[in-house]
């Protein structure tokens, strides 16, 4: 097939390279550095979709990624990725594309027939009409609600591509390469500083790729272009990234930029991502998202073939293609004359120049005539002709009384509009900036910057291309300096034309049809006429986010970057409120939508949810262990031996280390080292104990408390130095604790001097527990002495494990005399497979974690989120004593001094001993006063932890029950089906409670 609309000559594709597509199944042609809708529209195809609610057909409207309308899907590997933006989708080789809402086809779709019968639907219909039957919501109106939402259809089969993630950093980050962020990276890399730029386009140069009229140092703008994007390539402080968005800004300048990297390509190497996501820290930020046109709100004005004039141009001059063979120029600005001067100097009809000012410029009308163009001045387009693409426009004169007499019809395969130009203030907004009204030409500016960003040039509302160019340069100037410090001499480029045009309107614009029934869209995606905001206004909505939700204007992919600034207006009128006090819906990320992909990136499939493995695992797999999930860890449950079940194992584990000595792989704990002169301090405000006092070498059991007063975990605490901490943390805590300390070290206390680092997987972690623990590690440790005497309980020294750098705790959690030693990770299976030799000579046994869980539970320790439920505090678990009683403030200090905190009755932590010794409660069994209790009885507490107990002969248990503490020797029960149980409360001490065992 031919291309009807694409020009001789002109424009930046390669008309060398010819490129075979297809739309809908249809065969075309386009060339290199076409979009999809520049091809289409060079083959003559302006109907690309149908809309959401009506089903209308509608057209390309823009060439940007604000496109509402040109929306495809796009076949990849054997599926299709919806919802794709068909002016930056580039043609490539075999590409498939399809149109998308319409059903059985793009030219005859059944849901047209929503159009018909819109009086049915007016804005907010579904809030009235869902309401009754009530039984119609399950049968009938959510299946098909569900039926009918959405527009594209998503993919069948799993993501066959795969996504990239990089973090950078960079002094000075300029969003946008037209002419002022251009201007900004030249003027901030000129300092030294360094600089990233990117835009969404696949091209850098922004407008300038499309303006064949103004000089830049005297060359074309596309070849100022050039030249400056080699300057900057030359340099090594810059990067360059295009076809890269930056859709979200976040706190603290950081920046996440979605980066496409090989969608534009037929056979991209299977070795780079589809995407890559870059998250940047920037120190400065300059936003140069410049402008959007903005859509003229008239009767009928979404049929297919009616565009921004700006497109026009751009798909004109960039892509060599004509929107039109008779082309009609509808505006209330100067830059829409531009666009139909070029298009007549390419040998399009441009029919006329419907100027809704009374009085446009002089020398742009002396331009029309000498083209011979027919200009039409205080005129409006009061409606459109054509189905599936416009083919003449009805004209209407502005009377001096307000009202509109007809002027005619002209007949037009094209219409141009523009109502002036709303700057792009989206991610000065997601900047959390406070945007503020411009009245001199009806749109919101960025006010008063709350980050370390400037916007420049059109983003902020400054047209004319000599005076963007220049606060660009200055913008990169301030930047940098306020960046790095330096300040360098940048020579300003000097532009001649692309002159700051005058003249916009907001709103819908007046007309003499019968408003009842016609349509005048305002947010395209959605079908929201301008009669659907009056009847929002009406309806009682006050607030324009009220408006929003009613309408669902603005609610459309595009984020209503068409559509807010005319809502807004028709909104002011309807309420009779100045603009400024309708307000602003917000902007939220992403800028575009982004694929899920990119999120994700490598975490899907077995990398969603990663396995972590200990030092031992192989060892373990080799020696029978068996494995249990713990988090995402895997650690080893108990060590079967022929013919033994997990009870027998577990037992025959418990009694060797209580008799001889066993080894745990104790790598999951949490570890973080705690840095700096402050480092006692930090501690001494988190946790619940005193450490200023503790000495080098010694340790310490910490408690952590919530803000409520509730333990939320707990661990050992080693003092290396005066300035250093080893803090151990639970497996399942170690990431809260982590996010907790950071949190209050930067929210609450930044005036401590004091870092800290997760140092989980930097150590490798053997424990060696039992009677004969010393005598196993002995032949490996040197540089420490291991007597009772020099080495207590509860110390901390540094060392060496077989010549390897090593910290070694002597701490126990099971009772035992106890050691645990600490190597840096890739020297962790050599330690176990060193110490499991050692130990299988003094007849001892690797143990798993259940019989870490007996050990412990004989011993009465408690396991933070097991034994308690987060709403238990020190006092309730019997741990008084690790309250600092002179301390100042800890975290969870004011939360004890609740009265619900120090009443009667609380639930507490004790043990509890069955009557029967062979009788094992079950874990999480309700407790209570009476054996047979009547039904809705409220219980007194639970079951937390229940073992067989080889070192006691018998079942233990441990629970949290009302006032336990003062129920020793008491009786309860404990209900189960067959009957209560009755058990005896105790101290949650079983085994060796003078602890004598631990000091050996």
């Amino acid at each position: 097939m031919s291309q009807p609309f694409r020009t001789e000559k002109g424009g930046r594709i390669d008309r060398g390279e010819q490129l075979t597509f297809t739309f809908d199944g249809e065969e075309m042609q386009g060339h290199k550095g076409d979009t999809l809708a520049s091809a289409l529209l060079a083959n003559g195809v302006h109907l690309v979709g149908r809309s959401f609610k009506y089903h209308r057909p509608r057209g390309i409207v823009t060439a940007g990624s604000e496109e509402p309308n040109a929306l495809v899907g796009v076949y990849r590997k054997g599926d299709q990725t919806p919802n794709l933006r068909a002016t930056q989708v580039e043609v490539y080789q075999g590409l498939e594309a399809i149109s998308q809402n319409r059903f059985p086809s793009l030219g005859f779709d059944v849901g047209a027939v929503n159009d018909l019968l819109s009086p049915l639907f007016p804005a907010g219909f579904y809030y009235k009409t869902f309401m009754w039957p009530k039984a119609f919501w399950d049968r009938v109106y959510e299946p098909v609600i569900r039926a009918a939402a959405g527009l594209g259809k998503p993919p069948k089969n799993p993501d066959h591509d795969t996504y990239g993630n990089i973090y950078a950093h960079c002094d000075v980050l300029v969003a946008g390469s037209g002419p002022a962020g251009l201007a900004a990276a030249v003027a901030a890399a000129e300092t030294g500083a360094k600089v990233i730029l990117c835009d969404e386009q696949a091209e850098f140069g922004g407008s300038l790729l499309s303006d064949e009229n103004a000089t830049i140092d005297g060359k074309s703008p596309a070849d100022w272009v050039r030249d400056t994007i080699l300057k900057l390539q030359g340099m090594d402080n810059v990067t360059l990234l295009s076809r890269t968005t930056a859709f979200g800004y976040f706190a603290h300048n950081y920046m996440a930029l979605a980066e496409r990297v090989t969608e534009h390509l037929s056979d991209p190497d299977p070795k780079l991502p589809r995407e890559r996501l870059w998250q940047v820290r920037a120190k400065e930020v300059v936003i140069a998202s410049g402008a959007i046109e903005r859509p003229m709100v008239f009767p009928e004005n979404d049929r297919p073939g009616i565009l921004l004039a700006d497109a026009g141009r751009t798909y004109l001059n960039r892509y060599g293609v004509k929107v039109g063979n008779k082309v009609l120029v509808a505006t209330a600005c100067d830059t829409a004359w531009q666009a139909a001067f070029d298009l007549a100097d390419h040998g399009v009809d441009v029919v006329a120049i419907a100027d809704l000012r009374e009085t446009p410029p002089e020398n742009l009308v002396a331009i029309a005539q000498a083209r011979g163009i027919r200009v039409e001045a205080g005129c409006v387009v009061t409606g459109t002709l054509g189905r599936k693409r416009v083919k003449a426009a009805l004209l209407g004169r502005l009377m001096t009384s307000g009202q509109v007499a007809s002027a005619g019809q002209v007949a037009c395969d094209a219409i141009l509009m523009s109502g002036g130009w709303t700057p792009t203030v989206s991610l000065y907004s997601q900047s959390r900036g406070k945007v503020v009204w411009e009245e001199t030409f009806g749109a919101y500016v960025p006010g008063k910057s709350v980050q370390n960003e400037r916007s420049a040039g059109a983003a902020k509302g400054l047209y004319g291309l000599q005076a963007t160019l220049e606060d660009g340069y200055a913008a990169g100037e301030a930047a940098a300096k306020a960046a790095i410090g330096k300040e360098a001499k940048v020579t300003y480029a000097a532009a001649s034309g692309g002159e700051a045009g005058q003249g916009a309107v907001l709103g819908a614009l007046p007309h003499d049809r019968n408003a009842s029934r016609v349509k005048a869209f305002v947010d395209y995606q959605n079908d929201v006429t301008a009669k659907d905001i009056k009847l929002a206004a009406r309806e009682g909505m006050q607030s324009i986010e009220h408006i929003k939700r009613y309408t669902t204007t603005g609610m459309a992919t595009d984020q209503g970057r068409l559509s807010n600034m005319n809502a807004l207006s028709i909104a002011s009128g309807a309420l009779e409120k100045p603009i400024m006090d309708v307000g602003l819906t917000t902007f939220r990320l992403p800028y575009t939508p982004t694929t899920f992909g990119l999120f994700a990136g490598v975490a899907r499939g077995d990398h969603f949810d990663p396995v972590r493995k200990t030092p031992s695992h192989d060892w373990v797999v080799a020696n029978g262990g068996v494995y249990e999930d713990v988090g995402q860890w895997k650690r080893t449950w108990y060590f079967p031996k022929s013919g033994e079940d997990m009870h027998a194992a577990v037992a025959r584990e418990c009694a060797t280390v209580r008799e001889s000595v066993g080894l745990f792989d104790a790598s999951t704990l949490g570890k973080i080292e705690v840095v700096g002169p402050d480092a006692a301090e930090f501690l001494e405000r988190i946790y619940t104990n005193p450490w200023k006092k503790l000495a080098p070498g010694r340790c310490r059991y910490g408690l952590l408390l919530n803000d409520a007063g509730f333990i939320v975990d707990d661990g050992v605490i080693g003092r290396l130095a005066d300035d250093r901490f080893h803090v151990t943390t639970t497996t399942g805590g170690a990431p809260s604790v982590f996010a907790t300390m950071e949190d209050y070290l930067q929210t609450e206390w930044p005036d401590l001097d004091v870092w800290i680092t997760s140092t989980t997987e930097q150590y490798a972690v053997a424990a060696v527990q039992g009677p004969k623990a010393r005598e196993v590690i002995a032949p490996f440790i040197e540089g420490i002495d291991l007597s009772a005497d020099a080495f207590p309980h509860m110390s901390v020294k540094e060392g060496t494990f077989c010549g390897v750098p090593c910290r070694l705790f002597r701490i126990s959690f099971t009772g035992e005399l106890g050691f645990e030693i600490n190597v840096p990770r890739r020297h962790g299976k050599m330690m176990w497979e060193t110490l499991a030799g050692e130990i299988e000579k003094h007849n001892g046994t690797a143990y798993g974690t259940e019989t870490m869980h007996v050990l412990r539970a004989e011993k009465g320790y408690i396991i933070v989120g097991q034994d308690t439920d987060g709403t238990v505090t020190p006092q309730d678990a019997g741990m008084s004593w690790a309250i600092g009683k002179k301390k100042h403030d800890f975290v969870g200090k004011r939360g004890l001094e609740r009265p619900d905190l120090v009443a009667e009755n609380r639930k507490q932590f004790v043990g509890l001993l069955t009557k029967d010794p062979k009788v094992k409660l079950e874990e999480g069994a309700q407790i209570t006063v009476e054996q047979n209790p009547a039904t809705g009885t409220p219980a007194e507490g639970h079951v937390t932890s229940s073992y067989y107990s080889p070192a006691m002969g018998r079942t233990i248990a441990l629970a949290i029950v009302k006032n336990g503490h003062a129920l020793h020797g008491k009786s309860l029960y404990v209900p189960m089906p067959d009957g209560g149980i009755e058990v005896e409360v105790t101290s949650p001490i079983f085994f060796d409670k003078e602890g004598a065992r631990l000091n050996v």
